[in-house]
């Protein structure tokens, strides 16, 4: 019962006609707030991902109440492949520092000082990575490594990432860091300036995000942006024009979408009765989509022993857009938030 309750929160992915290609060989633009997407290519085929996988190392610590602790770098972190902040061999920077070195700068050296201290060991830590994916429904992913280096097992979907990046916007610290176009560390005499040019120098609306590049994955790039009240976050991998991609993308999403109120929490009153309506639906629709919205309430008979008085299903044509579930009355505290719990398990991280 509670999987059909959850099942019929979800929103469909159905999209509106773009007039514009992209360069990535995978992209995917959505809706922060739903999980909508509004545009797709090739986008849940997995890929390498490079740097993107930073982003779920950065939520990890973020997450893991340790940002104020001191890191001891090891040998292991500081001899790491790739970008670096140049951290040295036993020195102690905070987790927070190290945060911002990894969003900022792409530290490789960062990611596994980070891992180190927060998982315990490496493979603590690329575990935790790998329970994240599958808590937030990151069904085309798996990582075997805190920084993006390319692996036979490591690897991800733009979907996925879009799921990963709409689920790390919820949180204020996160925000934060990857919207910060600088940041200076007390244990640095410089300061790190931020790599995505989208944030820094392209685009106005862009919020946050993160860049990737290795030979074998192309250019990656990971982005939000806002405007008017709606966040859209766009993903590409393997695009070489990424920066004009993603402009692309937020133009038309911007230009041809409005959030839109579907339903609002609370007492609902039909046929004479009051039922409750467990949470806002707000959804991207375009002009034409508005238009030709219907809703149609589909009420369960009195026999049927459901917390559920009916699901309501919006429509456009002969499509379904999404389904939402209506109760007979406001569940009890400890009910919501197991369902709340089995909803964002099931979802990606999206409220309900």
């Amino acid at each position: 019962m509670i999987l059909m309750i959850l099942f019929f929160c979800v929103p469909s992915t159905g999209k509106a006609n773009a007039d514009f290609s992209v360069s990535a060989e995978h992209a995917v633009l959505m809706d922060s707030k739903s999980g909508r997407v509004l545009y797709e290519k090739e986008a849940y085929e997995s890929s390498l991902i490079a740097s993107t996988t930073k982003i779920m190392t950065a939520i990890i610590a973020i997450e893991s109440g340790m940002l104020k602790d001191k890191v001891k770098v090891s040998s292991q972190a500081v001899h790491t492949e790739g970008s670096s902040i140049y951290l040295t061999e036993d020195e102690k920077m905070p987790l927070e520092d190290l945060v911002y070195g990894l969003m900022l700068r792409s530290g490789n050296d960062s990611a596994v000082a980070i891992a180190e201290h927060v998982g315990g060991s490496l493979d603590g830590f690329v575990y935790l990575m790998n329970e994240k994916a599958n808590w937030l429904g990151m069904n085309h992913s798996h990582f075997e490594n805190p920084h993006g280096l390319d692996g036979e097992r490591h690897y991800s979907s733009a979907y996925d990432l879009g799921l990963l990046m709409a689920y790390a916007m919820k949180n204020k610290t996160f925000r934060e860091v990857t919207g910060s176009e600088m940041f200076r560390s007390d244990h640095r005499e410089y300061a790190w300036m931020n790599k995505n040019k989208l944030l820094t120098k392209y685009y106005e609306p862009t919020n946050g995000g993160k860049t990737g590049f290795t030979k074998k994955a192309g250019r990656t790039l990971v982005s939000s942006a806002e405007r008017d009240g709606m966040e859209l976050i766009a993903v590409t991998l393997n695009a070489p024009d990424d920066w004009n991609d993603h402009q692309r993308m937020y133009e038309w999403g911007f230009d041809n979408f409005e959030t839109v109120e579907l339903q609002k929490k609370g007492i609902w009153k039909a046929n004479g009765q009051n039922y409750y309506i467990p949470r806002d639906v707000e959804l991207p629709l375009s002009l034409s989509e508005q238009e030709n919205l219907e809703a149609v309430f589909y009420r369960y008979p009195e026999t049927v022993n459901t917390p559920l008085a009916g699901v309501t299903e919006y429509n456009i044509g002969d499509g379904s857009l999404i389904k939402t579930t209506v109760l007979k009355q406001p569940p009890n505290g400890t009910l919501l938030k197991e369902w709340k719990g089995f909803f964002g398990r099931l979802a990606g991280g999206f409220s309900w």
